[in-house]
């Protein structure tokens, strides 16, 4: 007799599927793989009782005891069936006017290392805190109102899901009369994910200060357990994946660009196996900064949010699949990539002809490049009206348009650049100079942006900068009273303006992680002055840049490089211009881009020199669209680039009725090459067999084996590459 557990949408059951044991030979089918599911699959919903509150949809589940005063006991992964809580903690901590509360959470637990559930009866709740007053259940509304109906897009649909609130009224003796709380819990359809923040309400006739907001604490059984080491020492990969709309540095990588997630000691938890109570089993999300602000009376303020995303294995791919879930889930508009050139303009019939040669291939949006001759900040309506004029000219012949505005890395005056707090004077800021946003002048950009967009009919928008790492010390600027919220201040200004646009429809090329705010893309990583190399080194650095980026993102969420004039220097073995020269490298910079269903910035005054280059850049654009679906899906990393020997990619998609996949394979050697290929194709979800189209010019059967891999001989040009589809 042999036991198998399984998971329902609604509970766990042992189900008995033995044989020879008098029961009926019957077997449960087995759940679908979440990260391949179709909508709808696994959906959300929230069920109580006068004690319990239950959050589930079949992959995560969260519990809260209501009865005492609301607490989280139980965070399983219905996946693996791991338990993530080991203790009980406050729903969320607040600072306010310098002093701290809880909100939320229970007294009583002795032993830290797990919770039993009949110690929970015996638990108590303390006047000091705020305590739980009812809760609501709605559905999920959408992360913002984006208006994606004009662009090419593999998610226009907003995620779904239930959402549940919890309310909390203050302290009776802590002088906060008037002050209540929200908690706000939010878990979606079809993926082990789970929101969080936390709303404060001024219902008070006085200011309160705002210090800080830790709107989620959680005590979670440890990931590593070492008698000797420190918290930084200890933290690895964990079993919960967390990420905050509060991320920035300009890395270009989520987990250098956070600044909220925190693990701590617990040193409450004294039967742990390091001896000096430092191993990481306290997790927060708050701004390391703080808040700092003075909420005013009827005024209410809203916590950063964060996503907690259960993963099910330490396998960097599949770690990387389910982040791009998420991101396709709650961020739709991330998933919009539209085909776009850069252009160097000097005058506007450059950027007439730059429209005409977009139409002419299939590109689908120009964006006028740093250095070209349009300037945003001038609102005059000279400027205005003939920028219309050419915004019109563009959508007529199917040509969306956009321009790059420079935020950061200028000096505007000494009373609007942001001031250092070192030396109380302008300078020293993430990069040199850099107005603040609550100057004078940063309040005035942001009216200026969004007038340009009003008045001109613009479609992208290109930014560079602001960085909110840059804390002001000004005590004069009107967006902000000091140091302490300037950060917060400037973030949030920069968030208004970006879901401002989102409404608009307008598309958004930003230079550090605010998807979670509205932006669709961001640069992949690269090093500026590698474009002044040789192009055969740009080729496989570039290669190797979409390999590294893509871990974590989906395609649609980066952009790449290609200068196709002299970009940081470099000598004629590193320019593409003239084009019609160097016709096959252009091509293949291209293919691999497109390939990677990553847009590059082709930066130059023109796409093509001759009808053999328009015709090379047409049948990439065709070839583009024919596979894009497939193409803009999911990355799965074969062989990164090494000069050595073969490299490539994958795309899979295993809910699309065409395509299931999508191959490239790169030599970068001189002389042409064999190889025998593993081809992971779980992915794609197939099994038995898979139908493999090499450039759409032969096709083959191919068996795959346990493990759905196929075995995979091909030859590969010098210095050249091969593709192949997969049905």
């Amino acid at each position: 007799m042999r036991f198998k557990l399984f998971l329902s949408a609604h509970t766990l059951a042992l189900i008995l599927v033995g044989s020879g044991n008098g029961f009926a030979q019957t077997k449960e089918p087995e759940p679908r793989d979440w990260i391949m599911c179709r909508s709808g699959e696994y959906q959300a919903h929230i069920v109580a009782n006068d004690q319990d509150i239950i959050l589930e949809n079949g992959l995560v589940r969260r519990s809260f005891k209501i009865k005492q005063n609301a607490f989280c006991y139980d965070f399983t992964n219905l996946v693996t069936g791991q338990q993530l809580i080991r203790a009980v903690q406050p729903e969320a901590q607040l600072q306010l006017n310098g002093k701290w509360y809880n909100v939320g959470g229970v007294y009583g637990q002795k032993e830290r290392a797990y919770l039993r559930p009949e110690w929970m009866n015996d638990f108590t709740a303390s006047d000091e805190d705020f305590i739980f007053v009812n809760y609501e259940v709605r559905d999920l509304d959408p992360l913002l109102n984006w208006k994606g109906e004009k662009w090419w897009a593999t998610n226009k649909s907003a995620a779904k899901g239930k959402v549940l609130i919890f309310s909390y009224a203050s302290p009776k003796t802590s002088g906060l009369s008037g002050i209540t709380v929200e908690v706000h819990y939010a878990i979606y359809d079809d993926i082990p994910l789970i929101s969080k923040w936390v709303t404060v309400k001024n219902y008070n006739n006085q200011e309160v200060q705002i210090n800080q907001v830790i709107h989620e604490k959680l005590a979670l059984v440890e990931e590593e357990s070492a008698v000797v080491g420190s918290v930084e020492d200890m933290k690895k990969q964990h079993g919960l994946y967390v990420e905050s709309n509060f991320a920035f540095n300009n890395s270009m990588r989520y987990h250098l660009s956070d600044q909220s997630l925190h693990w701590k000691a617990d040193s409450a938890y004294t039967s742990q196996v390091n001896y000096d109570y430092k191993t990481p089993a306290i997790m927060e999300v708050y701004p390391k900064l703080g808040i700092g602000i003075k909420l005013q009376p009827k005024d209410d303020f809203v916590s950063i949010r964060s996503w907690e995303l259960l993963m099910d294995s330490y396998d960097r791919e599949r770690r990387g699949l389910a982040i791009r879930k998420m991101y396709r889930t709650i961020a739709p508009w991330t998933t919009a990539n539209p085909i776009f050139m850069h252009l160097v303009s000097k005058t506007d019939d450059q950027v007439y002809t730059a429209i005409d040669q977009c139409a002419a291939t299939g590109y689908e949006a120009l964006i006028l490049s740093f250095g070209s001759h349009v300037n945003m900040e001038d609102t005059t309506a000279a400027n205005l009206s003939n920028l219309k004029k050419i915004a019109d000219y563009a959508h007529h012949r199917n040509v969306k348009i956009g321009a790059y505005s420079l935020f950061s890395s200028r000096k505007i005056s000494e009373a609007d650049d942001v001031i250092n707090p070192k030396t109380g004077k302008t300078g020293g800021a993430f990069f040199g100079n850099a107005p603040c946003f609550g100057s004078v002048w940063g309040i005035g950009y942001t009216k200026r942006i969004k007038t340009f967009f009003e008045k001109t009919g613009f479609d992208i928008w290109e930014n560079d900068g602001p960085f909110p790492g840059d804390q002001c010390a000004s005590t004069s600027h009107p967006g902000h009273h000091g140091l302490e919220d300037s950060q917060w201040v400037q973030f949030n200004m920069q968030k208004e303006l970006y879901h401002w646009l989102n409404a608009r429809g307008v598309y958004i090329n930003s230079p550090d992680w605010y998807f979670l705010d509205g932006s669709n893309k961001t640069g992949l990583g690269y090093r500026e002055v590698n474009f002044s190399l040789p192009r055969e080194n740009q080729r496989i650095l570039n290669r190797q840049n979409i390999f590294d980026a893509l871990w974590e993102e989906n395609p649609s969420m980066a952009w790449g490089f290609v200068p196709l004039t002299a970009y940081q220097g470099g000598g004629k073995d590193a320019v593409l211009e003239p084009l019609h020269a160097h016709r096959e490298d252009y091509k293949q910079l291209m293919m691999q881009y497109y390939g990677a269903g990553v847009q590059a910035c082709y930066r130059g005054p023109r796409l093509y020199d001759s009808e053999k280059t328009k015709e090379t850049v047409i049948d990439v654009i065709q070839w583009y669209k024919k596979y894009r679906t497939i193409l803009n899906s999911d990355l799965i990393h074969l062989r990164r680039a090494d000069g050595r020997d073969w490299d490539g990619f994958l795309h899979v998609n295993a809910t699309e009725t065409g395509f299931k996949g999508l191959g490239m394979l790169f030599n970068p050697l001189k002389t042409a090459i064999t190889r025998t290929i593993k081809l992971p194709l779980y992915y794609t979800g197939l099994t038995g067999r898979a139908k493999i189209d090499f450039d759409d010019k032969s096709t083959k059967e191919v068996s795959l084996d346990r493990e759905s891999k196929a075995t995979l001989s091909i030859t590969i040009p010098a210095e050249s590459y091969r593709w192949f589809t997969v049905e």
